[in-house]
Order: C-alpha cells, then structure tokens, then sequence
C-alpha cells in the first residue's frame, strides 16, 4: 500500500495486483453454492434437490449481502482513510466493521432457524410438493448453523484485500471452497446424506474460510484491532453502510430476481406447455431457474472481482486529488469486463445442453428445452449487464453510494420486477417472462452510462 505504489504504478499491472486474486476469491466464493447444485444433480435427488437448493439460495445471498454491505463498506472507507492520511479513521473504519458484522450474523442465524417455514414460503417453496419442501427445509436448517462464520468471513475478506493482501484474501476462500469440493462427493454419495450431505459440507468450507480470516487480524499490514477501534461511532458506522450499500443491493437484487421468478414460476409453470405438448410443472423451472442464476452468479463475481480489483487504487487516487489515474483505472476496468461480457454470451448461446448438462445427466426434453430458453434469453443481455455491474462497483470505489446503490436497484428492482410481473400476467407463460432481463438490461445500461459520466465529472 506504499505511495510508490498507487500513485505511480502503471495502471494494468496494480489491477492485476489486485484484481486477480480478487476474481478468484469471488469466484471460488460463488462455487460454494454452485457444487452443491451440481453434486445433489447427479445424485438419487436430481432435479428435486436442485429446485430445493434454489429455493434456499435466496437466503444465503441475504446474507452474503449483508456481509458485503459491511465488508466493502468498510474496505472503501478503509482507502479513502488511507489516501486522506487519516490512520486512524481507517482502524476504525475495520474495527467497527468486524463488530457489525458479529452482530449481523448473530440476528440472521436466529431469523432463520425461529421463520423457516415463512423463509421457505417466500422463496417459492410450498409444502404440496413434498419431497423438494422436504429438501428445502433439512437444508435450510443446516445452513444457518454455518451463518455467523460464512458472513463474519466474506465480510473480513474485503477488508483483507484492501490492507494490501488480495493473495491471502484469496486463500481464505480457497481454503473454504476446496473442503467444499472433496466433502461434498463424500457427504452426498459415500454417508448418502444426499442434500443434507452438501449442507454440512459448505458450512465446514465457511468455518475454515473464517478461521483463516480471523488470523489474519493478528499482525495486518495497515491496521491496528483494538479497544479503540472496535468501539462503535456512529458516524464510522453510518458512512461504512453508505459506502457499502450498493454490495448489499446488488445482491438482495438477486435475492428479488428469484423470489419473484419463483413464485411466477409456481403460479404459471402448470399452464405453460412445451414443444412436446407437456406441461412444464413447477419443479422443472424452480430447478433450471437455480442453475442458470448460479451460473450468471459465476460470470457476475469474475466481473465484481475485477471491479474490485480496483478499488484500492480508485480510493486511494481520489483521496490524494489524482483524478487522471482514477479515469484510466476505470476505462481499463470497463474494457476487460467488456470482453468478459462477450465471452459470456457467446458461451450461453452457442453451448447452452453442455452447460445444463454439467449439473446431472437423463434430464427430460422438457427439462432441456426449458434449459436453453433460460440460457439464450434469461442470460441473453449478460454483455450489459457486465457492464451495469462494474459500474455500480466503479461508482461505490468514488464515494458515492448513492449514485451506486440507485444503479444496483435500477436494473434488478426498479425495471426488472414490474416487466416480468407484467409479461407473466399477460401471457400466463414461464418462458416469455424470460425476455423481461434483456429489457431491463438495456434500461439499466443507459442509466448507468450517465450516472457514471455525471460522477466523472463530479470529482474533475
């Protein structure tokens, strides 16, 4: 974190300091999830158990949500503390945001173990369709065991990148993702604990992953953990949730995006007919919907990650009033998720059966067919939806939350919800519901566009 280093670096070669790690701890952190869907696929639950898990994944983005809301909050305050030269509001801008975080973890642990049924209702769930409910619940249960650490050290791993250290932020979630990988095979096939099995494996990653991070704290690079700065301010506290509130919207967007697919599903998946004169149901989309979000999960997180990747360097550079290195920093940053987003789409649309395939095999014609509307038009705008999710980052690593939690809102909230409410009232069918992404991707796009030219021209 030396002066040398962020004011004078050439641009490219501090991001890929920085951003590689970081990609790889957010995409290794997506593959929690991510395994789990395709190990329970290839097991006796099959499409039952991922529909369960895509039920449930709505929760466990809430409370990755939360924990980012803190954690890049207090990483973004961390490095404008820095660059302002004002060490002690970054130890507190840490300090306070561990605290936070505890009590966050605690609070959803409680909710949901105590409103499981109410959590699982709201996400699509419903008990007439016994064995995915069943599933759905034995895995929410175990999960929740597992909150406090998940979020406490997706929260610290923020903090961890910014103090200089994005490789050993890196091998935090590593470390958790690789348990996951070698337990789940174990759990599922060989103890036979089928969606119960993949439970107990990811909250055995997140305690290792927590375990790493807490370490960490012991001897960081740029910050100090004591009584002083863990006590509670209520103005750290307040600019950390500011700063960070566009992490926490851009994932409760996920969290609305499922919820409201979920529930259009249950409502309209038994009057929508496939190409084979065979109705959908509900367990077929429920299962394809999960898939297909965890898949666009891993695309978003490589994108977030580069993002991110530059933040140091954009909070650090504002902070010490050196705005030509700030532009160049997000132009780069733009370009590469640019080439991301084309990677992307022509991967989804020219491959969608391999893809689908990876999560199970002797999947039914309707099963696929469904599968590949998901991925050609669900996933069809995913080059600017790239773009609108590095600059919702982009904008949050120049101060400015609310500029970056409005564009978080606009693209999954604010257009998505009400056009795909709208389309799947006016055709009662699930796959021309999937066309309200492109639509709200373009409107998302151009708000973008002027939010982050008018913050550019903010700070000149």
């Amino acid at each position: 974190m030396e002066k040398l280093d962020l004011e004078e670096e050439k641009i490219s070669k501090l991001i890929k300091k920085f951003a590689i790690p970081c990609v790889i701890s957010m995409v290794v952190a997506a593959l929690y999830n991510i395994v789990d869907q395709i190990f329970i696929g290839w097991s006796d639950a099959g499409a039952f158990g991922n529909a369960a898990t895509n039920i449930v994944y709505p929760f466990t983005v809430i409370s990755l949500a939360f924990a980012l809301l803190i954690g890049d909050g207090a990483a973004a305050l961390f490095n404008l503390s820095l660059g302002a030269k004002d060490n002690e509001k970054a130890n507190k801008s840490i300090g306070n945001g561990l605290i936070i975080l505890l009590f966050i973890s605690i609070i959803l642990t409680i909710i949901g173990l105590v409103f499981s049924k109410q959590i699982l209702a709201l996400f699509g769930g419903n008990p007439n369709e016994a064995e995915c409910y069943q599933y759905a619940k034995d895995y929410l249960r175990i999960i929740c065991y597992g909150l406090p650490f998940y979020i406490i050290g997706q929260g610290l791993n923020a903090s961890i990148r910014s103090d200089g250290s994005p490789k050993y932020a890196m091998f935090a979630t590593i470390i958790g993702a690789i348990s996951n990988i070698i337990l789940d095979p174990i759990f599922i096939f060989v103890f036979n604990m089928s969606v119960k099995g993949a439970a107990i494996a990811t909250i055995i990653g997140q305690i290792l992953t927590f375990i790493v991070s807490i370490i960490y704290l012991i001897k960081p690079k740029s910050f100090k953990i004591n009584k002083e700065s863990i006590k509670l301010n209520k103005e750290i506290c307040k600019k950390i949730i500011s700063l960070g509130l566009a992490s926490l919207i851009t994932q409760l967007a996920i969290v609305i995006i499922i919820a409201v697919a979920n529930n259009l599903i249950g409502k309209y998946g038994y009057m929508t007919m496939a190409s084979t004169g065979v109705v959908y149901g509900v367990v077929t989309p429920l299962a394809v919907i999960g898939i297909c979000m965890k898949v666009f999960g891993i695309v978003v997180s490589i994108v977030i990650g580069v993002s991110l990747g530059g933040m140091p360097i954009i909070g650090y550079n504002i902070g010490a009033g050196n705005i030509k290195r700030v532009k160049e920093t997000i132009k780069y940053i733009l370009m590469t998720n640019l080439i991301i987003g084309i990677i992307a789409f022509l991967l989804f649309e020219l491959f969608p059966t391999f893809i689908i395939n990876i999560f199970g095999n002797g999947n039914s014609i309707e099963y696929l067919e469904y599968a590949k509307y998901c991925l050609n038009i669900f996933l069809g705008g995913i080059i600017l939806t790239c773009l609108i999710k590095s600059m919702s980052i982009l904008l949050q690593s120049m101060g400015s939350g609310f500029k970056s939690t409005l564009l978080a809102l606009a693209r999954d909230v604010i257009f998505f919800v009400p056009v795909i409410i709208i389309i799947a009232n006016l055709t009662h069918s699930v796959v021309a519901m999937l066309w309200s992404a492109i639509i709200a991707d373009i409107l998302a796009f151009i708000t973008g566009t002027i939010l982050l030219i008018s913050e550019i021209k903010r700070i000149e």
